[in-house]
């Protein structure tokens, strides 16, 4: 199988990588497009953001279970998207832990909690970019959709997922693993999903029937509205990194559950 056999119908310009895992190597299957300019990558920042926090975590200087959001939301909460928080800051809130409502204003707020006074761009740096040598990467922003860099670099942080890099492999699978798997809730441009699986930062794919394709119900990963994604799997230590030139759109909607697919059949078949 080549790369010629991947549905054709993204727009714009754009960069992607699949890539599989052999005895902890990175072997490259297959890739397409200027992968060394830096672009937005919009919420897939928020796999970024995770692996910091996972971070975090094994360094023992915070825990899932502690208080970081209004009316007792925990970071786990914060992080999973159940923490009652609605997408900004704004909108309405409701009861902890009763339904996935996607929330930037969460993630923002995780952030800023432990950040103080802090910059979030220098411990987005210090945490994940400089240790994996993501040299293109860096923050512009809010830390849920803020990150610009290259497909390369975007890469590089799936890497550390699947191997894992920077966090203990019991760290990672904590983060990877539904919490709350029960919750329904919305998957924004995809619709609503009963159950949503969902991660400590990084989206499940459970059984949805959506931008994931048919990869495996543990796969995961997350896209953004620059058109970016990022989709891995453990178990078959496969991922695929892209970036767009394209925003998010009905082109997405109906191209990604295909492109994603024949991704997954390219990388196996290599």
């Amino acid at each position: 199988m080549s790369i010629s056999s991947l549905p054709s119908g993204w727009p714009g310009d754009p960069s992607f990588i699949v890539f599989r895992m052999n005895g902890g190597l990175v072997e490259i299957v297959a890739s397409e497009g200027d992968l060394e300019q830096a672009r937005p990558w919009a919420s897939v920042s928020k796999m970024a953001v995770s692996l910091a926090f996972a971070v975090e975590l094994d360094w023992g200087f915070h825990r899932l279970t502690e208080t970081f959001g209004p009316r007792g939301a925990t970071l786990s909460n914060l992080l999973s998207h159940s923490s009652g928080l609605g997408l900004e800051e704004d909108d309405p809130v409701i009861d902890v832990a009763t339904k996935r409502v996607y929330s930037n204003y969460g993630i923002d707020h995780a952030v800023n909690v432990i950040m103080g006074e802090n910059e979030p761009s220098e411990w987005l740096h210090d945490r994940v970019f400089a240790p994996l040598g993501m040299s293109s990467s860096h923050l512009e922003g809010r830390p849920s959709s803020g990150v610009v860099g290259s497909t390369a670099d975007m890469r590089s942080l799936g890497e550390a997922w699947l191997r894992p890099d920077a966090i203990s492999k019991e760290t990672r699978n904590r983060f990877i693993t539904p919490f709350l798997p029960a919750l329904n809730g919305i998957v924004p441009g995809f619709g609503r999903f009963s159950p949503c699986p969902w991660g400590l930062g990084p989206e499940v794919r459970g059984q949805k029937e959506h931008w994931m394709g048919d990869w495996p119900a543990e796969s995961f990963g997350h896209f953004g509205m620059s058109g970016a994604l990022m989709l891995l799997n453990v178990d078959e230590m496969i991922g695929v990194v892209a970036t767009s030139t394209e925003d998010f759109g009905p082109w997405a909607v109906k191209l990604w559950p295909a492109w994603t697919s024949a991704v997954r059949k390219l990388a196996l078949a290599s």
